[in-house]
């Protein structure tokens, strides 16, 4: 609670300087519709036709929370049986176009886990591997997403693999990188006092791995699936973009088509949303863990 000030004072600040910038961009739109009407606007008529617009170039934070509430409950009229209310099920719903996504991101993000644990082993126990693959790993990371993603998307349509798996590779793209790093610098945190220590005991190559290096590279380990899930996550929306058959990416490209705004911020506040729960969840289960190796309290 003692933190409650501070968060709610930076909200605040964050709002009033997100209602003055509305006014101040969408202001324009509003003298042009007075003027071709021969009126003038006083500041308040002003101030509310701004904050009111079905189009804005930048929606107020109630158009936004409105269009949050409006697409999250939808109801759909089907044919003669009238109005049926999908509620979050339906297939115009944010919450829907957030599982699609949510999908793509926890298959992605745990094939980039896994990829990246195994690579991080080998380039630690393997000098060939540590001289040749890291140097890819970085490597690959400097091609832009953006443009790697409809080349994968193709490729995989065209030997008869769509939907949930391209947009999930594209995700494992983003999201081994981060893993192999933390993992191979926690994977070698251990240093040379301690690893001698376990050759005096005549441990091996195995034993040292699962008593010493495994259980060090931990906090090293979390730390990057913080970033990897994230990255997954964005991973997930950029393979929407090209196919624009569902999920979080498919709703800002149809928002900037149309030029609503307002969905593109919702979806917007959407993703961070999910990012900031896989991400809390990555957290939770760090400190359980960590807690039960004896590493935090």
């Amino acid at each position: 609670m003692r933190n409650l000030g501070p968060v709610l004072t930076v909200v605040a600040v964050i709002l009033v300087i997100w209602y003055v910038a509305a006014v101040g961009l969408n202001a324009a739109w509003a003298r042009d519709q007075a003027a071709r009407a021969g009126t003038e606007l006083g500041f308040s008529e002003l101030v509310g036709q701004t904050l009111s617009q079905s189009r804005p170039k930048l929606p107020a934070p109630h158009q936004v929370a409105a269009e949050i509430w409006q697409s999250t409950w939808v109801e759909e009229t089907q044919g003669r049986r009238g109005l049926i209310k999908s509620g979050s099920l339906s297939q115009r719903s944010l919450v829907y176009h957030a599982w699609l996504t949510l999908s793509a991101t926890m298959v992605g993000f745990a094939i980039g886990t896994g990829a990246g644990v195994l690579l991080a082993v080998g380039i630690v126990y393997n000098r060939a591997m540590d001289k040749s693959v890291m140097p890819w790993a970085i490597a690959s990371q400097t091609i832009p997403i953006l443009a790697i993603a409809p080349m994968i998307i193709v490729v995989l349509n065209s030997i008869g693999i769509s939907g949930l798996l391209p947009k999930a590779i594209i995700s494992a793209y983003l999201s081994f990188f981060p893993v192999v790093v933390g993992m191979v610098k926690g994977l070698r945190s251990p240093d040379a006092m301690q690893l001698d220590l376990l050759r005096t005991y005549s441990a091996g190559p195995a034993q040292a791995f699962w008593k010493l290096r495994l259980p060090a590279s931990m906090p090293y380990f979390f730390a990057s699936l913080k970033v990897g899930v994230a990255a997954s996550l964005v991973g997930a929306i950029v393979g929407e973009l090209p196919v624009q058959q569902g999920g979080l990416g498919a709703r800002l490209l149809a928002g900037s088509y149309y030029g609503q705004t307002a969905q593109i911020w919702a979806a917007l506040f959407a993703a961070a949303a999910l990012a900031a729960v896989l991400v809390g969840i990555v957290g939770a289960v760090q400190k359980r863990t960590l807690t039960r190796m004896g590493m935090a309290r």
